[in-house]
């Protein structure tokens, strides 16, 4: 029987999804004798849907500026999965650049999860994070109105655990907040009835505006990593090879890279990081290679998968 491995990454930003670098590492495993098995993994942001499935339905909402914009989202076995960025997201906006922090709504948002209670959800998830706006979820909330109180279950899956005044001051400035516009949305968020929890502060306090409807935030990877039972996969292997494109201190705060090397260790099973680039060490005994070391950055860019690929076979040929 081939050795196995599981094939745990997040998204390389810029570069490569999380299936497709579950992909590219599986392949690796192949070339070196391995067996594996893909798991990729999200922590409530970006790539989020992705990684729970990908998307199966798709509704015309408000986008972050006002315009329409054509959003994925997925419903299967009555748990429907909305993540904020494909309504809401700053590249929709056209990036720091192009957005209006002021004007951005989150409004998208709440007519998605509008359209899965209409379509029959028994539950839904929103994963938040790589939004526009700041608008405390009030654009959002005002979609929802007319299903309140909300008649299920509603998760939100938090990429951050900033509090809710924390929307303006650490994450506008990221969405091309001027400091006056930044002081100008924090008098805004204080005027809204919100909880001030921990993850309030996510997607511009989105995720603090669905809090106030009574929705239940948790830690991103945590929700994710139970959705798609990590640890029962991680019971199976001998090697868990995880990736991101940058390993820095906060792949330790909820991120994904962080959350599978401490399950790993509990379940005693070696742990292999694959990042783009190295900012931060690794605990021991994980280890951690750099694809920009490896491959140069021009081709650690251009041509990641093959330099993924390539990387796990040379470092499993070793084992």
């Amino acid at each position: 029987m081939l050795p196995r491995l599981l094939a745990c990454p997040d998204k390389l930003r810029g570069t490569l999804t999380s299936p497709e670098a579950a992909a590219a590492i599986a392949a690796g495993a192949a070339r070196a004798g391995w067996g594996a098995v893909e798991l990729p993994l999200a922590d409530g942001g970006e790539g989020t849907l992705e990684a729970l499935g990908g998307g199966n339905r798709t509704t015309r909402v408000t986008g972050p500026l006002g315009e329409p914009v054509d959003a994925e989202w997925r419903l299967a076995g009555g748990v429907a999965v909305v993540e904020a960025a494909r309504t809401c997201g700053l590249a929709l906006a056209g990036g720091r650049g192009g957005n209006d922090p002021l004007r951005a709504t989150s409004r998208g948002v709440g007519e998605l999860v509008a359209a899965a209670l209409e379509a029959g959800a028994e539950r839904i998830v929103v994963a938040v994070g790589g939004v526009a706006s700041t608008d405390g979820g009030s654009g959002a909330v005002e979609a929802l109105r007319p299903f309140l109180p909300l008649p299920v279950p509603l998760e939100v899956a938090c990429d951050v655990q900033a509090r809710f005044l924390e929307a303006a001051d650490v994450f506008a400035p990221q969405k091309g907040a001027t400091p006056e516009q930044v002081t100008l949305l924090r008098q805004r968020l204080a005027q809204l009835d919100v909880p001030d929890a921990p993850g309030a502060g996510a997607a511009g306090g989105l995720a603090g505006g669905l809090a106030a409807l009574g929705a239940r935030l948790r830690p991103g990877f945590e929700l994710v990593a139970e959705s798609l039972r990590l640890d029962e996969h991680l019971a199976g292997a001998e090697l868990a090879v995880t990736a991101e494109g940058l390993l820095d201190a906060t792949s330790f705060t909820g991120k994904v890279v962080g959350g599978v090397l401490a399950r790993a260790a509990r379940a005693g099973v070696p742990a292999l990081v694959v990042a783009g680039e190295i900012a931060a060490p690794v605990p021991p005994p994980a280890r951690a290679l750099s694809l920009v070391e490896r491959c140069g950055r021009e081709r650690a860019f251009a041509e990641a998968a093959a330099c993924l690929e390539e990387a796990v076979a040379e470092t499993l040929a070793r084992i």
